[in-house]
């Protein structure tokens, strides 16, 4: 039996597991190490004399890697996104945001969800949980829309889905794992996630004022406000934009870093400097560096608004442990990618894959629709660390490889551009389990939250959610451009 027969074996083994219930984390650590005890005793003709050199090795091998990896300094954005959004609770931004979008938004035919969904991407730009999203407003948006007469179940649908708005919209935990996992630039990625993320916010609120015009007394506007209680609303949300600009800065800098004029036509004033020949100077920093300084604001923001110790405290031990679960899902799932690379299952899958006899987008779609699958049965994350080693391989090479140019490649752009789209549509994929039955999270949160609403009602609630995002699925293949835009500027 050869490394990539026994690779297929310990794979099919870990699937079990998952599908039994076994944690992620511990499932894939498991399974690499038996994996790689295997292999290695396979090579010393399975002799009971050599079983302690292969388990002896196969320990040494198993925590080189994943201790590298967890290291980097990359990782710690995710805490530090976590922080940022329980800090922003306490300091009462959430509500801040959810009051504004309902000011500005809420005379809409079902106003209340629109709001909802603004309110819940301006959160996710200052935090990269879905979980916290979801958990936050499901207390904040839920009485409100029961109040003016929204179906319990559309309410909470309309909650779980906004809060997935969080895996796209930088800082994105889940896409600065991606970065992580494929060796990508995670500057570029979370640049990629903005113009995605709004468009999946725009849908999502296109299709709620659609059902609220379709069926009469689905969701009554909210009207009222004068353009000075409009205005007010404003500055309690300000930090929330402080925040987001700094991060951008910290990843691309959009202001040119030479101009020789300032005006148009003949009223130019003369810098006596060149004329800059590209959009943007240098950033600021570093992705992680930018974090740390919103983190700050906030952290400021709340102590002003009259954060208590205890709330502090809270944050710090959600934080630490939502942190810890997804440091323990990225360690274990590393053992088995490990041992993926000595049975060399991603190169056999990537050949497999750029041989098959059909178009590069057709198996493209179908990878995506296999995630979709795969989403009904596992957590978004532990979904994207599991197949993205074996999958992304492939991808690549469907593409022409990760060093082709644009004009060699299957899907017209360059290795590093494809990696990024692929990385958005992933991500997507991973928003849309976030809401599929059995597993949807989401869905488990807002029931969690609200004792009078089910998992039931809520998975009723975020069905129209499911067309929405085959949707935007379906323009982000179609027109990359969507996604590639930005990161090409920086």
């Amino acid at each position: 039996m050869d490394a990539t027969q026994i690779g297929l074996i310990v794979t099919g083994g870990l699937l079990v597991l998952v599908l039994l219930g076994m944690r992620v984390a511990f499932a894939a650590a498991l399974t690499g190490l038996v994996g790689l005890i295997w292999i290695f005793w396979s090579r010393k003709g399975y002799d009971p004399e050599e079983f302690g050199w292969a388990l002896t090795v196969a320990t040494k091998t198993a925590g080189q890697v994943p201790h590298s990896k967890v290291t980097n300094q990359a990782l710690s954005l995710i805490p530090t996104f976590i922080l940022i959004g329980y800090l922003a609770y306490y300091a009462g931004l959430t509500r801040a945001l959810f009051e504004a979008a309902k000011r500005w938004v809420g005379w809409l035919p079902g106003g209340l969800a629109v709001s909802s969904v603004f309110a819940t991407a301006g959160f996710a730009a200052v935090s990269g949980a879905s979980v916290a999203t979801s958990a936050v407003f499901a207390r904040i948006a839920i009485p409100e829309m029961l109040a003016v007469g929204y179906d319990k179940r559309f309410a909470a649908g309309v909650v779980a889905a906004g809060g997935t708005l969080a895996s796209l919209i930088p800082p994105s935990a889940i896409l600065v794992i991606y970065a992580i996992i494929v060796e990508q630039d995670v500057g570029k990625l979370l640049l990629a996630g903005f113009i995605p993320g709004a468009f999946s916010a725009l849908v999502y609120a296109v299709l709620i004022v659609g059902l609220a015009l379709v069926i009469k007394g689905f969701g009554p506007p909210v009207g009222g406000f004068t353009w000075g209680q409009r205005l007010a609303a404003l500055p309690p949300a300000l930090p929330i934009v402080a925040v987001v600009v700094i991060i951008i800065f910290f990843v691309y800098n959009p202001i040119p870093a030479t101009i020789d004029r300032i005006g148009i036509g003949f009223l130019s004033i003369p810098l006596g400097r060149e004329v800059s020949t590209y959009i943007g100077g240098d950033s600021w920093g570093t992705p992680t560096e930018g974090g740390a300084i919103g983190a700050f604001i906030v952290f400021c923001v709340a102590l002003w608004r009259g954060m208590r110790w205890r709330e502090f405290r809270d944050a710090l031990i959600e934080t630490a442990k939502l942190s810890a679960m997804i440091f323990a899902i990225i360690w274990g799932v590393l053992i088995y990618v490990r041992f993926l690379g000595f049975a060399d299952l991603p190169g056999v899958f990537a050949d497999w894959i750029a041989g098959l006899n059909q178009p590069p987008l057709l198996t493209l779609i179908l990878i995506l629709l296999a995630y979709a699958v795969l989403g009904m049965f596992m957590d978004a994350i532990g979904m994207l660390l599991l197949t993205l080693p074996v999958v992304f391989p492939a991808v690549m090479a469907l593409n022409g490889g990760i060093d082709v140019a644009a004009a060699d490649a299957a899907f017209g752009m360059s290795g590093p551009m494809c990696a990024i789209w692929f990385g958005i549509l992933v991500v997507k994929m991973a928003e849309f389990c976030l809401i599929t039955p059995p597993i949807g999270l989401n869905c488990f949160v807002v029931a969690g939250v609200r004792d009078d609403i089910s998992v039931q009602d809520v998975f009723r609630g975020v069905t129209p959610f499911f067309v929405a995002d085959a949707v935007t699925i379906a323009l982000l293949v179609a027109f990359p451009g969507i996604v590639l835009w930005l990161p090409s500027l920086a």
